[in-house]
């Protein structure tokens, strides 16, 4: 693609960036047959292509955006399904990343769209306050017929039936491995993750630590950032980027480290971004060592000595998270890693098309993400599973929301499969324990 920036423009980082990744693409149109928003809606300014003409138009001509162009790009999942499919190697996540950033600063939204938004940032990276935002929701959704909006509806719907005590694991901390240390992780814990479902980090910690790896949680690791970054609110996601940085750095200074784990991959694809996103920064270096060893559970087990397990007799549905696939690349480990824990493995049809959760989506575009969302059920729900595994706590709520089939995480089951207690999905009585073990 041809574009016509001008030299002054260019001596600006996120515009030289924008502009190297808007030359690469060729018009083909690949893009299209995977986009989900495309599948929906059928606008071709609902593409990837589609929104690489707008971001160009608006960032050539400096021009402040105009409702047309923020719609379009608002309605991207920032799912990445097209750049495993481009065949130009176009690096769309960078662009659109750049385009929100652009737009917050240069377009006043609606008053009801800044609120919103604003709420989001200020409650969702903040596992209290999430965690009182939760229950409000739960107390405020039998009036869901009074909201006028929708959003606010599907706020008020985000809530699970059960919200789990809080995890005292979660605390930082170091658990010490069970036999010969193997390597040294730290677990990033998250942070709506810690509010809605405190099994994930409490089977990560079980499994790691069976496995040979002594688990440090980090003092002052928080937020990865994704969620306020996806927002385009750059200030606040480079805050809680920093505050990971320098807490993970002291531990590679320290003891040491030998990967950073995360087990939610919505997380991992923007830690493994900090070397971009910090790479005109002090922090740049630091960013790059992180980003160096930062890796998704199913990448840490694919070292380790998992051993064989003897037929479950159970099936799973395996739903790929699209920050795993598509973000991250990682299309085979968890599936090799069920497998080779005694479970069948089955994946729905199009398993690489978006269930519809991304971030904040759900929340600020539910129509489109309610369709993506129903499609996702039925083709999973037609594998006929026992259960349905996934990477990403996002993914879970959203699929969970609209299926009986029990949803747990990847490591939830290969816990369980090695020793581990059952899951709390799985258990007829699914009300969380009184009690969280502590596993220190």
């Amino acid at each position: 693609m041809q574009t016509t920036f001008t030299e002054k423009q260019l001596q600006d980082p996120a515009i030289q960036r924008s502009n190297q990744i808007l030359r690469s693409c060729v018009h083909c149109g690949f893009c299209t047959a995977t986009c989900p928003t495309y599948q929906v809606l059928g606008d071709e300014l609902d593409s990837p292509r589609g929104r690489i003409y707008l971001i160009k138009d608006m960032l050539e001509n400096e021009r402040v955006p105009d409702e047309k162009t923020v719609k379009h790009i608002d309605r991207c999942l920032s799912c990445l399904a097209c750049m495993t499919t481009c065949p130009s190697g176009v690096h769309y996540m960078h662009l659109v990343d750049h385009a929100r950033e652009y737009i917050e600063q240069k377009y006043k939204r609606p008053f009801t769209d800044r609120a919103l938004r604003w709420v989001l940032a200020q409650i969702l990276p903040y596992p209290m306050r999430f965690r009182w935002a939760l229950i409000g929701a739960k107390l405020g959704r039998p009036f869901k017929f009074l909201m006028p909006d929708a959003r606010l509806r599907a706020m008020l719907d985000m809530a699970p039936k059960h919200i789990p005590p809080v995890s005292r694991n979660d605390d930082p901390q170091s658990f010490a491995p069970k036999g010969a240390r193997k390597k040294r992780v730290a677990l990033m814990t998250g942070c709506a993750q810690k509010a809605l479902n405190t099994n994930i980090n409490d089977a990560t910690i079980r499994l790691l630590t069976r496995l040979g790896c002594e688990v440090v949680v980090a003092e002052g690791a928080g937020c990865c950032g994704a969620l306020t970054h996806h927002m385009g609110k750059s200030d606040d996601s480079h805050k809680a980027a920093a505050d990971n940085i320098r807490a993970w750095v002291a531990e590679m200074d320290g003891d040491g480290l030998d990967a950073i784990v995360i087990n939610t991959s919505g997380c991992g694809t923007t830690v493994k971004d900090y070397r971009h996103m910090f790479r005109n920064d002090a922090l740049a270096k630091d960013a790059a060592r992180v980003s160096d060893i930062a890796m998704d559970i199913s990448e840490v087990l694919m070292q380790l000595d998992l051993s064989e397990g003897a037929d479950k007799g159970m099936t799973v549905a395996y739903h790929a998270a699209c920050s795993l696939q598509h973000g991250q690349k990682i299309k085979t480990f968890p599936k090799d890693l069920l497998k080779r824990a005694g479970f069948s493995v089955v994946e729905p049809a199009d398993s690489h098309l978006c269930c519809g959760s991304a971030g904040t989506y759900n929340l600020m575009q539910p129509e489109i993400s309610g369709k993506l969302k129903q499609r996702k059920v039925r083709t999973l729900e037609a594998k006929n599973p026992d259960v349905i595994a996934a990477g990403n706590i996002g993914c879970m709520m959203q699929i969970g929301s609209a299926t009986e089939v029990p949803i747990l995480h990847t490591v939830e089951l290969l816990d369980w499969a090695t020793g581990g207690p059952l899951p709390r999905a799985m258990q007829q009585d699914r009300r969380p324990d009184r009690e969280v073990p502590i596993l220190r």
